[in-house]
């Protein structure tokens, strides 16, 4: 790797990330109560997201700020453009990730989704297509994906030559997660 993990410019880049995991769901929240009730109000968020109202009306008005929400002349919220694009990519990116654990990698449902969850906003566009694209490769190329299946199944997870190993360059990954703290590993074997 030509740069650390712990090089500044990448969690500089997270740090920069002007949505959030509560802005990506208080967004999802508006358009999901636009849907199923159509409309959607300050009490409804707070009451949906499980917050106070004056914590769900200052977030809110962040949003506002930020030109992701409006509101009609009745004061029901909306998405703006901005706004449902924003709702529209963590949606595919959480529909992409938790397919790709869930269907690919074999990860329980729950933590898959849980997982999917957390880097749903994260995720990039570029990142999102890439993922997108080795799911229907390894969907299309089904002696590539049975033995991807049959590789995952095996539990095998150690490099034969560690060394040589393109991946985990001379460092066993495999290792650094079984010594990892219990909360982590217990994740990890479940893949």
């Amino acid at each position: 790797m030509s740069k650390s993990i712990n090089d500044s410019a990448y969690w500089r880049e997270f740090e920069k990330n002007e949505l959030t995991h509560s802005a990506a769901h208080y967004l999802m929240a508006i358009d999901s109560l636009r849907e199923d009730l159509g409309y959607a109000r300050v009490t409804d968020v707070a009451e949906k997201l499980e917050v106070s109202r004056g914590a769900a009306s200052m977030f809110i008005t962040q949003l506002k700020k930020r030109g992701w929400v409006k509101e009609d002349p009745n004061r029901f919220l909306l998405l703006s453009e901005k706004g449902e694009a924003v709702v529209n990519l963590v949606e595919h990116n959480f529909r992409i990730v938790s397919r790709f654990f869930t269907d690919f990698l074999k990860v329980e449902k729950d933590i898959a989704f849980a997982d999917a969850c957390k880097i749903e906003h994260l995720l990039s566009l570029e990142t999102g297509k890439r993922l997108l694209g080795l799911m229907h490769f390894l969907e299309a190329n089904g002696k590539l994906r049975v033995q991807m299946d049959t590789f995952l199944e095996s539990g095998k997870s150690q490099c034969e030559d560690i060394e040589g190993c393109p991946i985990c360059e001379g460092v066993c990954l495999a290792e650094t997660v079984a010594a990892a703290p219990r909360a982590s590993r217990s994740r990890a074997t479940k893949s």
